[in-house]
């Protein structure tokens, strides 16, 4: 089994509800790719990039898996199609139903058109480093070499 982080978005209503139901809804599908072990707390954040939309309800989970990250991304895009996101439409940085990014995945570099690991903006977004400082504030971003909390202190710099 290995340990992926993974972030969590909306800022319009799905098939669930709310996005605090969205959000909801969203974890418990996760945990039938393997086990939460954690999950942050939700925090309301301004949008970035694409300003005229509404904010953003935002979290971060640890979910343990045996999945390997291109099923897991697999499935994660899936979970975003059943609640209502389209990705082939819509604003880049829009508003959206729902957004599920796989930040890490253990302690793997991966490099593909599909799917590049780690996040390759994490250590740019409050948004993201804040709710995962919550659940896993020593985790070490695997080629910064920095932990999640010390991204996020770069941030406020």
């Amino acid at each position: 089994m290995e340990t992926a982080y993974i972030a969590l978005g909306s800022n319009l209503p799905s098939p669930a509800g709310s996005p605090h139901e969205t959000l909801d809804a969203a974890i418990i599908h996760l945990a039938k790719l393997g086990n939460v072990t954690a999950r942050s707390s939700y925090y309301l954040t301004e949008p970035v990039g694409y300003a005229d939309q509404p904010a953003f309800l935002n979290a971060a989970v640890a979910l343990e898996t045996t999945l390997d990250p291109h099923a897991l991304l697999d499935r994660l895009l899936t979970i975003e199609r059943s609640l209502g996101r389209d990705r082939s439409h819509g604003i880049p940085n829009g508003p959206r139903t729902l957004d599920l990014d796989l930040l890490l995945y253990g302690n793997r570099v991966i490099r593909t058109e599909s799917l590049q690991l780690p996040h390759p903006r994490m250590s740019q977004r409050p948004f993201v480093l804040q709710p995962l400082a919550e659940i896993a504030p020593d985790l070490i971003h695997p080629e910064l070499q920095k932990s999640v909390t010390q991204l996020l202190q770069d941030l406020s710099k």
